[in-house]
């Protein structure tokens, strides 16, 4: 299998591409779509509780209203994770609606990690418009995030079950590590040398840990036991990994208009990125030369002034020492390790197909 090489976009082939008819025909529009609109009355519902001004700002953040207040049909994301939680309470034999209350909780923690991010990345732009912090201000954008995860909470711990004390604690302890990620991928963009151990690790956290969260509550409040929610757990972490491995790639070659950021993003924020990092460990002269300019980078008091010249200059070192063919075969693997789980877990098999139909999404888009 091989990736796209253009300059910009980036779509990698799946190792293992669904052979199974129903899988191959699955509709995954319609599953996002389905995600999204299960969950966004609950979603909305959620965000009136919050006090002014932070439910305007909230509103804003999701895409419903523009920067004047005035009501908008904003791109909200992908919507990957409710379309998860929902399938993972079919993939435990109960209806989709029962992982309701579990796709908008992790709805919320997802949007309360981009709300700090964006902030703490100093990114101005998220799907096509300028951030919250940008708009409404640093203080906004903090405290807006952190009634976002408060609310994740209280969604679940309001229906009063033992199925979502359980759910509850899984989310915690996802937010936990997704943080624990996010603190790893800040200290990382001030070292000089990331291994790539470390680097999976920090994507493990920031990004595993969420998809896996969100493939495993709809289960949990279904009713599954431990046993089937930690095998679609570990479905949800390694397509994570598989998901920001391609997200890496986009972060450095993907293309503004599809992505709703600025060009070679992540090399502008000096980001440890699995190419970067699988470039730096590959050796030889474009390895060399690119250890060379990162270190120099990262003593530079004009980093901010660099020329798109300069930012091409160390992506195309990249390339050439392999990290980006490195990272494209990355989201392969772990796109097959995540199919393989699926394996240990008895359910639909329309719902496998669905599973494997949105793992081959994650690994080829553009976005």
């Amino acid at each position: 299998m091989s990736s796209t090489t253009g300059t910009r976009g980036e779509s990698v082939t799946p190792a293992n591409p669904a052979s199974d008819t129903v899988a191959e025909t699955t509709d995954v529009t319609a599953l996002l779509e389905r995600g999204r609109a299960l969950s966004a009355p609950v979603l909305r519902a959620a965000v009136d509780r919050l006090a002014p001004p932070m439910d305007t700002v909230a509103a804003y953040h999701f895409g419903w209203i523009d920067a004047q207040g005035r009501p908008a049909d904003g791109d909200g994301g992908k919507a990957v994770r409710p379309a998860l939680a929902l399938l993972s309470a079919e993939a435990a034999g109960a209806a989709a609606e029962a992982g309701i209350p579990g796709a908008v909780a992790v709805e919320l923690v997802h949007n309360f990690s981009l709300l700090h991010d964006d902030l703490m990345d100093g990114d101005e732009q998220r799907r096509h418009r300028d951030t919250v912090w940008k708009v409404h201000g640093p203080a906004q954008a903090i405290l807006v995030g952190d009634a976002l995860f408060a609310l994740a909470n209280e969604i679940l711990l309001e229906l009063g079950t033992v199925e979502a004390g359980r759910a509850a604690r899984r989310l915690t302890s996802a937010t936990r590590k997704l943080i624990d990620g996010q603190a790893q991928d800040i200290s990382y963009e001030h070292r000089e040398r990331v291994t790539v151990e470390e680097c999976l690790e920090m994507e493990g956290n920031k990004t595993g840990a969420l998809l896996a969260c969100a493939c495993s509550i709809g289960a949990v409040l279904g009713g599954a036991d431990d046993r089937t929610a930690d095998v679609l757990e570990a479905y949800g972490y390694h397509l994570g990994l598989a998901f920001q491995a391609v997200d890496d790639l986009l972060g450095i070659w993907g293309d503004p208009e599809s992505t709703g950021k600025q060009t070679w993003s992540d090399l502008r924020q000096r980001k440890k990125s699995l190419p970067v990092v699988a470039a730096l460990a590959a050796g030889g002269p474009a390895s060399e030369r690119l250890g060379e300019l990162l270190a120099a980078d990262a003593k530079s008091n004009d980093f901010d002034s660099f020329s798109e010249e300069e930012f091409a200059a160390r992506a195309a070192l990249i390339e050439e020492a392999g990290g980006r063919e490195w990272t494209a075969q990355e989201a392969r693997r772990q796109h097959a390790v995540a199919i393989e789980a699926l394996h240990g877990v008895d359910m639909p098999e329309t719902v496998r197909a669905q599973l494997t139909a949105l793992a081959d999404f994650v690994v080829v888009r553009k976005r």
